[in-house]
């Protein structure tokens, strides 16, 4: 059989195959660890057998959605791999979402068959499931039982449910162009666009990480497996033979003895895992020497947050730039690059950027601009949703297909980018573009605030007016007033913000984006009727 090696130096090579070369290569090196269990590598690549000949047993064809609604564990691990080396579709939904948006999401996939763990399983009782549904082994053991969900449902159990010891799939061919998984763009209102991502799509962002040392890491991972922020590690692990530590629910204490624990190599975290990471009073008490390589992305991160990362925390910091439909991203070296700290670092090799105005033509150098790119790694489209796929899309003179990214940006003379902020969260207040970051930036500087946001909302005489939310440091002495008074000090006449609000935390995503629409939905609800 081909070594991991050789298919790694190709042009192509599918997950499953080059787990099943490190399994023969590598077998008793652990793939995945949890809070309960670890798995090798031969194990892992018998339970993806096993998952595969069970799908293939129940008639789930190639090409069909396989929904995963559950905790990152090495059971998710092994169900969701697994589904892929059947040619299936790997649909991992948000725990966090309604009942009822889970469920619409895992209709809107067409997904015949779904992955609960007992948790999610409770929380789903009463819905119409018209699937079979698979439940894994409860935390710490504990008594079967059957969760009673509306529809025509078929229940199983995970164990009852895998094919028998040793068996195998009928091989499956696997061309780069075959969707690889489904992610949901979020699950917080309504139903989400599904993003079909390729195999292509996931090969090139194992193969981009030929100097990043996955081969010997041990990759912490402390965010939801349905999300996008965390694939882009997960799978590059697992692509080049490395382990994955997966935490159920990040806390920033528990990550740091966890790391330790397990000398710890590679991590990906989002800026505000960072932040509560950073700020522990002994954090520097931690024994983190083994990192070599950790990764940011998903979200704003400050300057003065990444200077504090290179310096305190030994390894590399890179911060990528990118969205889950693909397009460009861009990458900084904040390690390398002290200077460019206020950037998201300079599009990567294959990847290219261009900035367009609200006509769809390209912004002169050194201009501001919505961003849009191309690269190897863009997604097929939206699932079902071919007009949305469309005006997601920007096409140059010669008809090259590039994915809006939704941000504005500018370049400096280096080349690196700098992000002003989400094209949909400018606010224009009087006629002036207002961005919200500009007002973040300075918000964040007093002393006073821990965390902060801005956002636009109505305003007769001025159509929108920029408002702001911090959350206080603890033992603060400074009133809102106050905060208020010195920021719009610090502010240009047409930036200042007519309010300030105090919150005990700020609504984030699971991976850490401020949810704006929430903080909007807020203040609406407390505005006086007219």
């Amino acid at each position: 059989m081909t070594t991991a090696a050789e298919m790694l130096a190709k042009g192509f090579a599918t997950l499953p195959d080059l787990i099943r070369a490190h399994a023969l290569e590598r077998g008793d090196r652990t793939a995945v660890a949890d809070a309960q269990d670890s798995i090798d590598y031969r194990t892992l690549d018998a339970v993806m057998d096993r998952v595969a000949a069970a799908l293939q047993r129940d008639g789930v064809a190639p090409g069909t959605a396989v929904a995963i609604v559950a905790a990152p564990t090495t059971y998710y691990a092994a169900a969701f791999l697994g589904a892929v080396r059947a040619g299936c579709v790997a649909t991992p939904i948000a725990p966090s979402a309604t009942p009822a948006a889970i469920g619409a999401m895992i209709a809107d996939s067409g997904a015949p068959i779904v992955f609960l763990d007992a948790e999610n399983a409770r929380a789903l009782e009463g819905q119409s499931l018209s699937t079979r549904v698979v439940v894994f082994p409860r935390e710490g053991g504990g008594p079967d039982w059957a969760p009673a969900f509306a529809g025509e449902h078929a229940f199983y159990h995970f164990v009852d449910w895998l094919a028998l010891d040793g068996a195998k799939p009928i091989p499956v061919a696997i061309a780069p162009e075959d969707p690889f998984n489904i992610i949901y763009s979020s699950g917080t209102t309504g139903t989400p666009k599904g993003i079909v991502q390729s195999h292509a799509m996931r090969w090139a962002h194992i193969a981009r990480n030929t100097a990043a040392g996955f081969d010997t890491a041990v990759t912490m991972i402390a965010t939801p497996l349905y999300s996008n922020t965390t694939l882009v590690s997960f799978l590059p692990t697992l692509g080049w033979g490395g382990t994955v530590v997966l935490m159920k629910k990040f806390d920033a204490r528990a990550y740091l003895e966890l790391a330790e624990r397990h000398r710890a190599t590679h991590t990906m975290l989002v800026p505000v895992q960072y932040q509560r990471i950073m700020a522990l009073p002994d954090f520097d008490a931690f024994d983190l020497s083994t990192f070599r390589f950790k990764t940011s992305t998903s979200a704003p991160f400050s300057a003065a947050l990444k200077a504090d990362v290179v310096a305190r925390w030994p390894g590399v910091l890179v911060e990528f730039y990118g969205m889950t439909e693909g397009g460009a991203s861009c990458a900084l070296n904040a390690t390398a690059n002290p200077t460019k700290l206020h950037t998201v670092g300079q599009p990567m090799p294959g990847h290219e950027i261009r900035l367009i105005d609200d006509d769809g033509n390209e912004v002169a150098p050194g201009e501001m601009g919505e961003v849009v790119g191309r690269s190897p790694a863009m997604m097929n489209g939206y699932h079902g949703r071919a007009e949305a796929t469309r005006d997601a899309e920007w096409r140059d003179a010669d008809g090259n297909r590039y994915i809006r990214h939704g941000d504005v940006g500018r370049f400096d003379e280096d080349g690196f980018l700098t992000l002003m902020d989400r094209k949909k969260d400018l606010i224009i207040s009087g006629g002036f573009n207002i961005y919200p970051s500009d007002l973040e930036a300075v918000l964040a500087r007093h002393p006073a605030v821990a965390d902060c946001a801005v956002i636009g909302v109505p305003s007769e005489a001025w159509g929108e007016t920029p408002v702001g939310f911090y959350v206080p440091h603890a033992h603060t002495t400074e009133d809102t007033p106050t905060i208020l008074a010195w920021a719009n000090a610090q502010l240009g006449k047409t930036q200042r913000l007519s309010a300030l609000h105090v919150a005990d935390e700020l609504p984030r995503s699971a991976i850490g984006k401020v949810l704006k629409r929430e903080l909007r939905d807020r203040l609406a609800s407390t505005a006086p009727s007219s």
